[in-house]
């Protein structure tokens, strides 16, 4: 009985997770759809220039329906505070902190996947931050955050082309969800391909050389330089001082 339950249970959870999923993207269509028909109300496509237009209005509506889909997963995350904090858990959408972590990620993932290819600019940011995620001023993310809600990175950073930084870590073995935050100080370098992983602290002036592996609950002291798998101090930053 009590093993039915539980099966009963991990479907309902199923369940909630595919609705809450399947209403949040519907909306993000929706306003791309109501595009689409007055476009159909005003061009008849009677002529063959008008189809000409077609991939300029596809262009458009693809741009519609990817700010509605940032803007009402975000909103939903934010308003119903669809966040998760560090710790270790149980794997199982039973446990709180883990169905909050699979469903940030099924609202997530695909607005991620999209920001790979058409960055947004500012706009971008300011779904970052509507997710949770810190950002300080003058701040450019190029890369992949995979746990915005975790990650906080200060004033004049860079984060080159497919960096990725990690929140979260599954052991499918033992059935566990690890959470961590990540910390980044003011004006820390990151290279293009550098992996920074759960629990990791930045400090200032650090620069992360390309393709470099920073490991779990590292800590990388002001103004290192950092390079290989795993990430090692090759040198330090020399602040030089001009007397007048």
């Amino acid at each position: 009985m009590k093993e039915k339950n539980e099966r009963f249970g991990k479907k309902f959870d199923k369940i909630k997770i595919s609705i809450i999923v399947f209403i949040v993207f519907s909306l993000g269509f929706l306003p791309a759809v109501i595009f689409g028909y007055y476009v159909l109300l005003i061009i008849p496509f009677s002529e063959l220039w008008h189809f000409f237009l077609l991939p300029f209005l596809f262009y458009i509506g693809f741009l519609i329906t990817l700010f509605y889909q940032m803007f009402f997963s975000g909103l939903i995350i934010h308003i119903f505070n669809i966040k998760y904090e560090s710790g270790i858990y149980e794997y199982n959408l039973g446990n709180k902190m883990a169905f909050r972590w699979v469903v940030y990620c099924a609202l997530y993932t695909p607005i991620r996947k999209m920001l790979e290819i058409f960055t947004m600019g500012e706009m971008k940011y300011r779904y970052y931050r509507l997710l949770g995620m810190k950002i300080g001023k003058n701040t450019l993310v190029g890369g992949t955050i995979m746990d915005p809600c975790l990650t906080e990175i200060g004033d004049n950073c860079t984060m080159g082309l497919y960096a990725v930084i990690y929140g979260h870590i599954h052991d499918y073995g033992k059935l566990t969800l690890t959470l961590n935050r990540i910390i980044i100080g003011n004006n820390v370098v990151i290279g293009a391909g550098a992996i920074i992983m759960p629990g990791t602290v930045i400090e200032d002036d650090v620069k992360i050389a390309a393709g470099a592996v920073i490991t779990k609950g590292q800590r990388l002291n002001k103004g290192g330089v950092y390079a290989g798998v795993p990430a090692k101090e090759i040198k330090r930053k020399t602040i030089s001082i001009i007397k007048k």
